[in-house]
């Protein structure tokens, strides 16, 4: 069993296409079905620690029940929709370190699977998202690394069972009030969720807590904001320079906020806090569960294997 991409490069609600080629063994087989699933590495909160799984986050059936005789070969076409809220894998034509999703074939035999190999596929950010990634490059943020965290987004209409962190370095002028900023987009196919997290450092006598930043945009909004000014401005306001922006209003809805964005309590954040805050943030996840049950983990020995596939596809950071 062979899986060919047409393209190993797709925007996410793109179409990915190819064929999977079979070739007959020995004896006549009853193939139940061949499916194609994409599949990437999630972290998730267990007790006080994390853990690494893979999850296979989309899965459609390409052909079957069939018949594939002795010696016989059979070329399967295929091409399925990706999800919209695909995580991207690379910026300005580069992998981003932590962000990994490939294409797994799966063929069902004599009550069987046999799981294929691996074949990595970069996800480009639609032109929406690549607008905010370049204000970012523009206002001098530098690339520290990307993963995918289980659970859901507070007050965020996300069909995915994880979510994508990309980490950022604050440009020289904030170095001292911010240690990183995650950017996290939620895309649909009319719009876009930017979540913005900013972690502040704290004062002398003060400890640090994060603030948050959320723009709501269609696709083509996106692409006539100014959004170096909206995340300068962003910036300016969690290092005091002077207040809020009242974001984009004129082309969609921004909300800023302090170490929340709204909502009922939580036990719970990413960074594995165990104080109560007022409203979970990004960070701030419904309960991710044992490892192997929420979205999709499944066993360790596959978390190594997709490891071993894209071993060197996530090196970089640094500038772009």
């Amino acid at each position: 069993m062979d899986t060919v991409l047409a393209t190993t490069q797709v925007q996410p609600g793109g179409v990915l296409a190819g064929e999977v080629r079979l070739k007959g063994g020995d004896v006549d087989s009853e193939i139940e079905y061949v499916a194609l699933g994409l599949v990437t590495r999630v972290e998730s909160e267990v007790g006080d620690g994390e853990h690494a799984g893979t999850a296979e986050f989309f899965q459609t059936r390409v052909a079957g029940p069939f018949s594939l005789r002795k010696g016989e070969q059979q070329n399967i076409p295929f091409q399925f929709a990706v999800p919209w809220e695909t995580p991207i894998t690379e910026i300005q034509g580069r992998p981003m370190r932590g962000s990994a999703v490939g294409v797994r074939t799966e063929l069902a035999i004599a009550k069987a699977v046999d799981k294929g190999d691996l074949d990595p596929v970069a996800i480009v950010p639609l032109p929406s998202q690549d607008q905010v990634l370049q204000a970012f490059s523009r206002l001098g943020f530098h690339f520290k690394s990307a993963d995918f965290e289980a659970g859901q987004l507070f007050g965020v209409d996300q069909r995915l069972p994880f979510f994508q962190e990309i980490e950022f370095y604050p440009p020289g002028q904030y170095a001292g009030q911010v240690n990183e900023v995650e950017l996290t987009f939620v895309a649909n196919p009319e719009g876009l969720e930017v979540i913005l997290e900013a972690d502040k450092r704290g004062g002398m006598f003060q400890s640090g807590h994060d603030s948050f930043g959320r723009f709501q945009v269609t696709h083509d909004q996106a692409l006539r904001i100014d959004w170096t000014a909206e995340i300068g401005r962003w910036l300016d306001g969690l290092a005091g320079r002077h207040g809020h922006s009242a974001g984009p209003a004129a082309h969609g809805q921004a909300h800023y906020g302090e170490g929340h964005y709204g909502g009922p309590h939580h036990e719970h954040d990413h960074h594995g806090h165990g104080h109560h805050r007022g409203g979970p943030g990004l960070g701030a996840v419904a309960a991710a569960g044992a490892a192997g049950v929420v979205g999709g983990l499944v066993a360790a020995e596959v978390a190594d294997e997709i490891g071993d596939a894209f071993e060197g596809e996530d090196e970089g950071g640094g500038d772009w």
